[in-house]
Formats: C-alpha cells, sequence, structure tokens
C-alpha cells in the first residue's frame, strides 16, 4: 500500500482583505492526497490557492476549517519540522552573507555539527552549480543564482519531504534542466519532491502526478500519464491507396495532415468519428498502415481546465 506523505481533508482557508475587510475565499474544500516518494507537481493560475496550500501545509499560515497532515501528523508537531524542506517562491536572504555564511547559518539552526556542515554545504554548493561562488556575498547573485542557493538551503537538513514553490522561475534553459536534474535526483535518493510551476513542458518532464487547482478547488488530480491518456485530441490514421477524390464523405469527420509518398495521414477530429471513418476506409478496401491516438498535452490539460474558470 502506498504510504502517504501529505494529505488534505476539506481544507478551507479565507482572508479579509482591502480597506472594508472583504472576505476572500483562498481554498474551498481542498482534498488532497501526496504519496511518499514521489514527485508532486501542483499547477493552478495565478490567484488559484497554491502558495496558500503549500504555506497551509508548512504550518506558516493556519487552516480555518479542515485537515492537514505531514507523514501522519500535524503541520504544528515540531518535530515534523526537521524532516521538511522549502523554498518559496519570493524568499528573502541575509544578502550581507556569502553563499558559505548563508548555508551555515541555516545548518546551525538544525543543530549540524560543525564537521558535517563543512561537507554537507560543499556537497549541495556543487550540486547547485555554485561551487565557484561559495565565497561571494548573496546581494551580488542574479536571481537565477538565488534560486540555486534557495534550493541549497531547503536541502541542509536532509529532508524527506521538500517543498518548492516556482523553483525554476526566473532560470535560464541552463538552469532549469539543473533544477530538474536536482528534482530527478532526490526522487532517486527516494525524497518526497512537492512543487509549484507555471512552466508546463518541465512540469510534463518531471512530475509523476499533477494536481491541477482553480479558484480554490481541485479541478483534477491523478498520474500524469492516465491523466493526458484519457484525454484523446486526435486520432491519426495512416492509410494506403487512397484516391483524394475518395475523400469528400469524410469531410467534417477527417482532413488529410500530410501526404507521404503512396500515403496519406489522416488526422481524425473527435474519437466519437474514428469507426465511422475507419468503417468507410474498409468499405473502399483501403489498406490501414496505422491508428495513432494523439493525446493532449499537460499544457492543453492545464488550458482546458482553467480557461474561463478563474476569477
Amino acid at each position: 500500500m502506498t504510504e502517504k506523505a501529505v494529505e488534505l481533508k476539506g481544507v478551507y482557508k479565507a482572508f479579509k482583505t482591502g480597506f472594508t475587510m472583504k472576505k476572500v475565499e483562498a481554498l474551498n474544500g481542498v482534498d488532497l492526497v501526496i504519496n511518499k516518494g514521489e514527485v508532486f507537481g501542483y499547477l493552478g493560475p495565478n490567484g488559484s490557492g497554491k502558495t496558500t496550500t503549500l504555506k497551509l501545509i508548512m504550518g506558516i499560515i493556519h487552516l480555518d476549517k479542515g485537515e492537514i497532515k505531514i507523514m501522519s501528523k500535524s503541520p504544528n508537531d515540531i518535530s515534523i519540522k526537521e524532516i521538511i524542506g522549502f523554498l518559496p517562491e519570493s524568499p528573502y536572504f541575509y544578502d550581507y552573507l556569502n553563499a558559505v555564511e548563508f548555508l551555515d547559518f541555516y545548518a546551525r539552526l538544525f543543530s549540524i555539527p560543525k564537521a558535517i556542515r563543512r561537507d554537507k554545504i560543499r556537497r549541495l554548493l556543487k550540486m547547485v552549480g555554485l561551487e565557484k561562488r561559495a565565497g561571494e556575498s548573496l546581494r551580488h547573485f542574479s536571481r537565477g543564482m538565488l534560486q540555486r542557493i534557495g534550493i541549497a538551503q531547503a536541502l541542509i537538513n536532509d529532508p524527506e519531504i521538500v517543498f518548492l514553490d516556482e523553483p525554476m522561475s526566473g532560470l535560464d534553459p541552463l538552469g532549469r534542466a539543473e533544477v530538474k536534474e536536482i528534482i530527478q535526483g532526490l526522487k532517486r535518493d527516494g525524497k518526497t519532491v512537492v512543487f509549484s510551476s507555471h512552466i508546463l513542458p518541465d512540469v510534463e518532464a518531471i512530475a509523476d502526478r499533477v494536481g491541477i487547482i482553480v479558484n480554490g478547488k481541485i479541478r483534477d488530480v491523478g498520474d500524469l500519464d492516465k491523466l493526458l491518456s484519457k484525454r484523446v485530441s486526435f486520432v491519426e490514421v495512416t492509410v494506403f491507396g487512397l484516391d483524394r477524390d475518395m475523400l469528400d464523405p469524410l469531410k467534417g469527420k477527417a482532413k488529410v495532415k500530410r501526404i507521404l509518398g503512396d500515403r496519406i495521414v489522416l488526422l481524425v477530429e473527435g474519437v466519437e468519428n474514428v469507426d465511422a471513418v475507419i468503417d468507410y476506409i474498409r468499405f473502399c478496401e483501403i489498406g490501414i498502415e496505422s491508428v495513432e491516438p494523439i493525446r493532449m498535452t499537460l499544457e492543453e490539460l492545464f488550458l482546458s481546465e482553467t480557461k474561463g474558470k478563474s476569477k
């Protein structure tokens, strides 16, 4: 049986904002399970409740209703702080410290012995590609470098569960690739990684499961491959021996995508039309080389769940 790393049941959170102290619902009945050892991608448009969810899980803010468990314990249990790491979306760092001093400060908060701290800091700086900037003040770091030193900070206590809020924000393609490799390395080490991101191709590349939240409610959650395979956008049917003048009966059901010598690739618009197209091809005694479903991409899934639903 899969062990739960994080579980949310009926989580509700509202804030009072503005001069009139108007009540705004940030989360409304969120149920969510994150399994131990998986990489979980948390998606949603701006203001959907992603950061609020992470802050509630971390115990930075408190929920109004519902229940949150981390490894079967409350986020307020002090022992939980020893097994989690967190990088917020817009962290504040003591920028007068250099990289080594910065990580040493956080290591001492966890009472890590000096001899162990020295080796751990060296390894973490190498992991995030900052070993050559170890003695440089953080005030001279770029946004991307600050993101990477922030990830190193989140790993200083060798946590079982790592929460990263937009960890690839502000990074160039090389930097994003490095962060993805870090996350995949954490998974290989058996750690649980929960991260939010708006860079959908990166999520699709590394997430085992995803959750999509819109207006404080979970719209979809599950194994990425299964979520996408259930949503077939088109079906490609490759045939040979089909004359162009035989295509008229297929109007509104299929169109020519490309011609490859004596083969024609038909793009069937809608799964409901596949049987009719194949029946017609067989009636014409035309050879069928392949029938290939074209599944929805993560970006298409995300847009289908969020379009017209955000406030």
